[in-house]
């Protein structure tokens, strides 16, 4: 069953006078439960993409249903709203709060959620054990590794038991052991937690541990 369906996706950035189409009637159909890696050169639209299917960023033209949500047709608040409760996402730097403790930033979208202290605390502090950080949890991110603040990240992406994880580049800032760690992570937290995955990457191996590998190309999508 198709759970992401982006129909004839257009999305252009326009400065002054002069226009780029990034991505170009693009088509793409996922699968529920299904994970899929994007490939493509550095500046292509990977992570255009994925920014308008999250709902970050508006599009020109097309369809973006998630489920039965159709988001490009929202406004802003269903957007927003819709985005922060079914969709995590991972970027290639953690942007983690560097005041807050590992899990202060996991629970942070409890947290905006209203949530009860006392409750964000115990979900972060699970998913904190979840990701091989039990023993973290009242670090802050200066404290952490880069891989470590990496699988933080992760934590705080899945908190609010998204149905959709959307990955930037998520081991494009750590050495090639350490990448190879959360691309390990990320296959298992997918399973775990019956996630639908779109991951953009560079990394190959990462790529093709996923059950489809798409590669991006003058504004389209095409099997790599």
């Amino acid at each position: 069953m198709s759970f992401l369906e982006v129909r004839s996706l257009t999305k252009t950035y326009r400065t002054g006078n002069r226009s780029l189409t990034v991505l170009r009637e693009l088509e793409l159909s996922v699968t529920q439960g299904e994970m899929v890696a994007i490939v493509g050169a550095s500046g292509i639209g990977k992570s255009t993409l994925l920014q308008v299917v999250g709902g970050l960023d508006r599009i020109d033209g097309g369809t973006i249903l998630i489920g039965e949500m159709d988001l490009a047709a929202a406004d802003d608040d269903t957007r927003v709203t819709f985005r922060n409760r079914h969709v995590g996402f991972v970027f290639q730097f953690h942007h983690l709060l560097p005041e807050f403790t590992a899990v202060e930033n996991v629970a942070m979208p409890l947290r905006i959620a209203r949530r009860p202290p006392a409750e964000a605390a115990a979900r972060a502090e699970a998913l904190l054990e979840e990701v091989g950080l039990a023993d973290r949890g009242t670090h802050r991110p200066g404290m952490l590794s880069g891989g470590e603040q990496q699988r933080v990240a992760v934590a705080r992406a899945l908190v609010m038991h998204p149905a959709l994880l959307l990955a930037d580049e998520p081991t494009g800032d750590l050495d090639e052991q350490t990448g190879e760690e959360l691309h390990s992570l990320l296959r298992r937290m997918h399973a775990a937690h019956g996630l639908t995955s779109l991951i953009a990457t560079h990394n190959m191996r990462l790529a093709e541990s996923c059950d489809r590998v798409l590669r991006l190309e003058d504004g389209r999508l095409n099997p790599a």
